[in-house]
């Protein structure tokens, strides 16, 4: 299921080498090729990410210029919003292009690669979001026309973006003989003669076909199987709504887009939620932690997707009710929340993170606990952690995480000025936000001055050879992870390898560490955040912050006129990580 729309290139495109940005934008360190289109992104001057639309083939300005002012007009949640329009004027040097916000992650189609077939609730969800924009669509008399997996997008945090719009318009704004690849999106049995005529019939065909290919790795054949013979697991009543919106006969299908995702609502059983009061006496379901959460948080927040899970709890992304946004929710394991202690150290950790009010620290946005239920909201991180950034695309270039890890380091040195030490920083715990800043999180095993500092805490591959001994624990432990994660970033392998903590913390206490591949000031820079003896280590982030400053600044003058990490970092070309 590969796919062009999935390659990555961290060089700017000969179309865009003549083109002058607005002052105080500059470009981003990545873009996308598709078959008519090319992404890049580019930071404003207000420090966002956005993505720049264009075409290679100037032949196709009118077309292009036709999709932007289509989507200029199109209003809802899984369509990218487009901000402006760049037409090409001499004076300008650039267009033409259209910008719109930048959109972390990969398609549905590179997860599927990456993953195998999904699990039902995943479907489910594709279906609905996927669903509600098409019906969108279908209400102002437009279809789309290429649904696929690899047109559907979705970010780190699950929510889904449907892209592919140079498809969704009429004929004549589109050059004529183009047709979107048939080698990358499921056929209709009415165009297997070779014809492409899009109708709300052929784009809920291909949704649903979408879906088929999410529960069993690959399209349907021909002759479509009943899904509850490839997934038994599957309800009954949604295996039954698939299989009509499948129907070789287009007047078998459902009537339109609605009334098939309302079957499916029915069939999947409606999402419901009770609004109970604080009490710990009160009967709860208890078939599922789901069940559990959805109970205790009422008519407050809806539950959206699942994004993750640890020893002590889990991380759900939920919507705000009452003002209308999407939030992270972390809540404690209901066997967790039964301790006491459990209860009170959790609502220490949203308490810490809460009192750092630092741009690089995830807000935090309130704490409540209800019907055994602990919890606490913070802000929804859309472009996930740098685990689901290196998964999705590898390791990264200098020039792309340098600000980053300043950034980070920023937020650590006003931590550190507070007397509290993370800890526990490692890439599961720095979050991206939808601007790609780099954000730290989980506070939960944080240390305040004053209070014991031993034990053994963290993650052998990013811990500290005094927190995998017990041994006394100061800031140096959390410059030491930084230069850890800086490492893995770079690479995409933690500096002392993998496996049975007893062998990595042999490899640090001899400082078995490869780090010749590296710039000697950078090097020089992580040889010392990395030292065996906290001693001979930065003593606070401020200072590792100073040093990594003046390292990179150092080597950026020095290859001024060459892209240095060209030469010492991974290739130009990877997987899928924005668009």
């Amino acid at each position: 299921m590969e796919s062009r729309q999935t390659l990555v290139t961290h060089a700017l495109p000969p179309h865009l080498a003549s083109w002058t940005l607005p002052p105080g934008w500059e470009w981003g360190a990545e873009g996308v090729w598709g078959d008519h289109r090319h992404y890049q992104e580019v930071i404003d001057a207000l420090g966002r990410s956005l993505s720049l639309v264009s075409v290679p083939n100037p032949e196709h300005a009118t077309w292009l210029a036709a999709e932007a002012r289509h989507l200029a007009h199109r209003s809802h949640p899984s369509i990218p919003t487009t901000y402006h329009y760049w037409a090409p004027f001499p004076e300008s040097k650039r267009g033409p292009g259209y910008l719109r916000r930048w959109i972390a992650g990969e398609t549905v189609g590179a997860q599927l690669t990456r993953t195998g077939a999904e699990d039902v609730p995943f479907a489910m969800q594709l279906l609905r979001a996927t669903g509600s924009v098409l019906a969108y669509l279908h209400s102002g008399g437009t279809t789309h026309g290429a649904l696929s997996s690899r047109t559907i997008w979705m970010n780190p945090m699950g929510r889904h973006w449907l892209l592919g719009w140079e498809w969704a318009m009429s004929r004549s704004d589109m050059p004529v003989g183009l047709a979107p690849s048939r080698l990358e999106m499921p056929i209709p049995p009415e165009w297997r003669d070779g014809s492409w005529v899009p109708t709300p019939s052929s784009d809920q065909w291909q949704l649903a076909a979408t879906a088929f290919a999410a529960l069993t790795g690959e399209y349907p054949p021909d002759e479509v199987p009943p899904i509850s013979l490839l997934r038994p697991e599957c309800p009954q009543g949604v295996c039954n709504v698939l299989d009509r919106a499948l129907s070789a006969d287009p007047a078998a299908r459902f009537p339109n887009i609605s009334a098939m995702l309302r079957t499916l609502e029915r069939s999947a059983g409606a999402r419901s939620s009770l609004y109970i009061s604080n009490t710990q006496n009160v009967a709860v379901p208890k078939d599922s932690e789901e069940a559990r959460l959805r109970w205790a948080l009422g008519d407050d927040y809806d539950v959206l997707a699942r994004l993750g899970a640890g020893t002590f709890g889990s991380v759900w992304r939920v919507r705000d009710l009452t003002l209308e946004r999407e939030v992270a929710l972390k809540m404690l394991h209901p066997q967790v929340a039964r301790d006491d202690k459990a209860v009170r150290r959790f609502r220490r950790e949203a308490q810490l993170a809460a009192s750092l009010a630092h741009p690089a620290i995830v807000p935090i946005y309130d704490w409540d606990s209800n019907a055994g239920v602990s919890w606490y909201t913070m802000e929804l991180a859309e472009g996930g952690s740098l685990a689901d950034l290196l998964k999705r695309s590898g390791p990264r270039p200098l020039n792309d995480v340098a600000p980053q890890i300043e950034h980070v380091l920023d937020g650590l040195a006003a931590a550190h000025a507070s007397g509290i030490i993370h800890r526990d920083l490692k890439p599961e715990n720095i979050l991206i936000d939808r601007y790609r800043r780099w954000r730290i999180a989980d506070f939960g095993v944080a240390k305040v001055g004053g209070e014991d500092q031993f034990g053994t805490t963290g993650t052998p591959e990013f811990s500290a050879p005094e927190q995998l001994l017990g041994e006394a624990q100061g800031p140096p432990v959390d410059c030491f992870e930084v230069a850890a994660i800086t490492a893995f970033v770079l690479t995409g392998e933690p500096p002392f390898g993998t496996g049975d903590g007893r062998t990595i913390l042999g490899r640090m206490l001899s400082s078995d560490v490869d780090l010749s591949a590296y710039p000697p000031e950078i090097e020089e820079w992580m040889r010392r955040g990395l030292a065996p003896n906290p001693e001979n280590r930065f003593s606070n982030a401020a200072e590792m912050q100073d040093a990594w400053r003046s390292a990179v600044e150092t080597v950026l003058a020095r290859d001024a006129h060459t892209p240095w990490w060209r030469r010492w970092l991974p290739g130009a070309e990877g997987a899928a990580s924005g668009i």
